[in-house]
């Protein structure tokens, strides 16, 4: 009796172990689902876009003309200020040296006089010739009195040009704008004694009608741009290259494009870089010379992948994204992306391919295996700061 009664307990104790066991199995698969994570994912296909670059600027006006006198003197007058816009021939400084205007007055003297030699010799002519035509006189006293006449005429011309040249003297005594621009500083006041050797120039003006903005490519995105665009000759493939648009230092677009006319013809060793100008109209003056700026280049891409930055990862210099497969499990993909590019998304060359999914946010968390709820995201909604 006492051995049922101790197989009955037996087969009890197993019977409420089997019961615990099934409930802990049942919790833990539970808990396990309770786990599993919903992620935004994208399914990725090849599109069309164009992505802007930026490159920081300096502006230097088309011409930075600097302003000295061409002749000794005190100044005067100073006909503008600082930072105003002049126009071409515009008087800028009136310098004070009455000995130019001596010379005029003494050249318009010497014209008188040579005019009056011109007329005693001409004279002298008209009374010698009926003379030797008579044989009362030799030829020689003509030919003598002809020589004398014309060399009053040089004298005469001598002295006009005389006054000339004291006229344009006396006209760089006012000093005027050589282009149309804006003036910089005048270091200079009046009464200030100043000459051609002067080291510092009376001003500078910048001709800002049309303005240069000065950046560097690096030596891989300048044969990016070339290869990429059209033409045979360097020329042909500079001039083909797209407009370009400038930010102002206030962050605000530009409203006039440019061009980029030249690049530099060597590659600075140092920095890997080559010198570039584009050309900016300027039609209203709003940009000055010496400021600083953003070139934007824009560059055409098509038939590409596009993953957004939020979507990638960096470890140990290795950029990675994160895969979903079908049963919902992620995969960390190492890529490679085109170096430079600017904005939220990045250019795949290698690591993924149209049709893969991929998570956009959280991925430097999840491993390998990780278990996900895919949240399947609209492609034109990730996509809309493309346009």
């Amino acid at each position: 009796m006492k051995s049922k009664l101790q197989i009955g307990l037996l087969l009890l104790t197993g019977l409420t172990f089997a019961s615990c066991g099934g409930k802990d199995d049942k919790a833990a698969q539970a808990g396990a689902a309770a786990q599993v994570k919903e992620y935004k994912v994208l399914t990725l296909e090849n599109r069309s876009a164009t992505l802007n670059t930026d490159f920081p600027a300096s502006i230097q006006g088309q011409q930075n003309i600097e302003i000295r006198p061409r002749i000794e003197g005190y100044i005067e007058k100073i006909y503008v200020d600082e930072g105003a816009v002049v126009k071409t021939g515009q008087p800028l400084f009136k310098i004070n040296d009455p000995q130019y205007e001596q010379a005029v007055r003494t050249a318009q003297a010497g014209i008188k006089t040579a005019q009056a030699e011109v007329s005693t010799a001409k004279l002298a002519v008209v009374k010698v010739k009926p003379l030797v035509e008579k044989d009362i006189i030799s030829k020689y006293e003509l030919e003598s009195a002809q020589f004398i006449y014309e060399s009053a005429l040089a004298g005469l011309a001598q002295a006009r040009a005389a006054l000339v040249n004291a006229r344009v003297n006396l006209g760089y005594t006012t000093v005027t704008s050589p282009v149309n621009g804006v003036v910089g500083s005048i270091p200079f006041r009046l009464g200030s004694l100043v000459n051609s050797s002067t080291t510092d120039p009376l001003t500078t003006v910048s001709s800002i009608g049309n303005v240069y903005a000065y950046f560097a490519l690096n030596e891989k995105l300048l044969l990016a741009f070339t290869k990429d665009s059209t033409g045979t000759s360097f020329a042909k493939k500079l001039a083909s290259l797209p407009k370009v648009s400038l930010l102002l230092a206030d962050g605000s677009l530009y409203n006039e494009q440019g061009k980029i006319e030249t690049v530099n013809g060597l590659i600075n060793t140092a920095t890997g870089t080559a010198n570039i100008r584009a050309r900016f109209s300027n039609p209203k003056g709003v940009i000055r010379s010496g400021s600083s700026a953003t070139v934007r280049i824009p560059n055409d891409l098509k038939d590409v992948i596009l993953v957004p930055q939020s979507a990638t990862f960096e470890l140990q210099d290795k950029m990675f994204a994160v895969v979903v497969d079908k049963d919902g499990k992620t995969k960390n993909v190492n890529l490679t992306v085109r170096e430079n590019t600017a904005g939220k998304f990045y250019v795949v060359e290698s690591g993924l391919k149209a049709g893969d999914q991929i998570v956009l946010e959280g991925v430097s968390s999840l491993k390998d295996g990780t278990q996900i709820k895919a949240s399947a995201q609209n492609a034109e909604t990730v996509y809309a700061d493309l346009k």
